[in-house]
């Protein structure tokens, strides 16, 4: 995978910085289909995270796209589209 795309490591990574990691739920393993609420993330968390993507790759995710964006899968997708 090129170096400009956004990978799941690199995404876990700013979902901890942002919202940090509710001790029952982990975020070791294939996540990509798990839906954010699972992971015990919500909408102020993904937030949050859009915006630190922002800072640091440049692409905007919209308040309207998150209402779409339901698994980490879907949040790669929406970047990396973007980045490519």
């Amino acid at each position: 995978m090129s170096t400009n795309q956004l990978t799941i490591e690199d995404l876990k990574k700013i979902m901890r910085e942002c919202a940090g990691e509710d001790d029952s739920i982990s975020l070791e393993g294939d996540i990509l289909d798990t839906p954010f609420m699972d992971l015990g993330y919500d909408s102020l968390a993904l937030l949050e995270t859009a915006a630190l993507i922002k800072r640091q790759y440049g692409v905007t995710v919209s308040d309207e796209d998150l209402h779409g964006i339901d698994t980490p899968r879907a949040f790669l997708e929406k970047v990396n589209s973007v980045l490519v």
